[in-house]
């Protein structure tokens, strides 16, 4: 890959902001009030070169639990994590809760970073590195290599970025031609001279000057006027690099964090989706039917209710299928991850991934259980024959409607399964219809 999203986690003033200001040369503590505490409120970001030539896009997440919510949103897109330990300190609880968020959201690749190893003496060094080996069993990053370094007087730089290197070879690019433009936004400035910018992950497809694309949910339409990648200008940018768009239709105040700019018409807002959820281990009590919780998905975070479609309660380390109904509009498609929060005191209790976006099931429905757990473990092959129910013809819209799956994916899915004689094209090409079915209505 020439391009990669690395973030930062762990506990408040572990040295996470100083790290990456080591290796980009950048502050990424932009605001008066970061500045004036001397931590980290919202997200920040730097990018610099790897010595393998691969451009780094940094997002520096809020260790405090006060923001966490921002530490949320700049989870998404990461190819891989800088789990920040300080050496005086050792695991914290932030640690741990970045931790379960992490895992919850979907990372899998990463690198422990024992920070500030300068303030200690070596038996003590030694004793903060198995005890943060020991926290990290279990997790993606039990196997994690991990380096010391000081930011303060540069040891171990050199050789985190060649660990860094090493462990983003072994992460699968995003696929620009099996998606269509997804762009999270996580930050909306106005620049002098250009107004309206907006700031995310590239989650898929391509962007690029003068393409008109949909802010959702509010459905208000855009044309890109310039594009930046790593604050250089560019004619184009594709998934899985950081981007900023200034674009044009819409003033500063009409969009926000949690909005995603598609592709036109390829994505619906919804307020329900039917999920597995997975209940943390560290969760103090079990998840009730119909508790109200902060949700987080993407960049955005809104109130939720769940409704456990078996049963009462999900125990903690238990999951089970759940129906989220949102208190606003949100924008998800199938496979996406998403996080809940406790509504009061608000902690991190679980998360899992999206099964179908807006449709409704009904609890201990039989049917709708079984349907739900074939969509679960099915590609979009099998998926999309899914929607294909009964003996009757459907278009790609009804498909759309029912998977979830975007329009370009069910079109390029339905061409396909119509080449291979699986489906067959009725007069006109917006109807299709299975081949087992057309025979059996041609026989009638």
């Amino acid at each position: 890959m020439n391009w990669a999203i690395v973030g930062t986690a762990g506990h408040v003033d572990h040295g996470k902001t100083l790290l990456v200001r080591a290796l980009t040369g950048e502050d990424t503590d932009r605001l008066p009030e970061e500045k004036r505490r001397g931590i980290s409120i919202d997200l920040g970001f730097a990018g610099f070169t790897l010595p393998s030539g691969i451009q780094v896009g940094i997002v520096d997440v809020p260790g405090h639990e006060r923001f966490i919510r921002n530490m949320v949103a700049g989870v998404t897109g990461m190819d891989m994590v800088l789990m920040v330990v300080a050496a005086d300190e050792g695991v914290m609880p932030q640690t741990r809760e970045h931790l379960d968020i992490l895992e919850l959201l979907g990372v899998r690749h990463g690198v422990i970073v024992i920070t500030k190893v300068d303030l200690v003496e070596q038996e003590w060094l030694e004793l903060v590195k198995e005890e943060t080996r020991a926290a990290m069993i279990g997790t993606f990053l039990e196997a994690a290599p991990m380096v010391d370094v000081s930011s303060t007087t540069g040891q171990g730089l050199d050789r985190l970025k060649l660990v860094m290197q090493d462990v983003l070879s072994h992460v699968q690019r995003r696929p620009v031609d099996q998606g269509y433009t997804r762009l999270p936004v996580d930050r909306v400035f106005s620049a002098i001279g250009f107004g309206t910018v907006v700031t995310g992950t590239m989650l898929a497809g391509l962007v690029a000057e003068g393409d008109r694309l949909e802010i959702l949910p509010q459905r208000a339409m855009v044309r890109v006027r310039q594009v930046q990648v790593h604050g250089q200008r560019v004619e184009s940018a594709q998934a899985g690099q950081r981007v900023a768009l200034n674009i044009v239709g819409v003033g500063k105040d009409e969009v926000h964090r949690g909005d995603v700019l598609v592709e036109p018409g390829l994505l619906q807002p919804t307020k329900t989706f039917a999920a597995r959820v997975n209940v943390l281990k560290s969760a103090a009590r079990p998840l009730k039917n119909g508790q109200r919780f902060h949700l987080h998905t993407g960049t955005a975070e809104v109130l939720a209710r769940l409704v456990i479609l078996h049963g009462e309660e999900i125990p903690p380390g238990g999951s089970g299928l759940v129906q989220v109904n949102t208190e606003k509009d949100i924008t998800v498609a199938r496979g996406d991850r998403y996080l809940l929060r406790s509504y009061s005191p608000v902690t991190t209790v679980g998360g899992g991934a999206v099964i179908v976006p807006g449709r409704r099931y009904r609890r201990n429905h039989r049917d709708g259980l079984e349907e739900l757990g074939i969509l679960e473990g099915a590609d979009n092959r099998e998926v999309v024959l899914l929607g294909f129910k009964g003996d009757y013809p459907v278009s790609v819209g009804d498909i759309v409607t029912y998977t979830g799956l975007s329009r370009q994916v069910v079109e390029r899915v339905v061409l396909g399964l119509v080449g291979s004689g699986g489906v067959v094209s009725l007069p006109g090409g917006e109807w299709f219809v299975r081949s087992c079915s057309w025979e059996l209505i041609r026989r009638k």
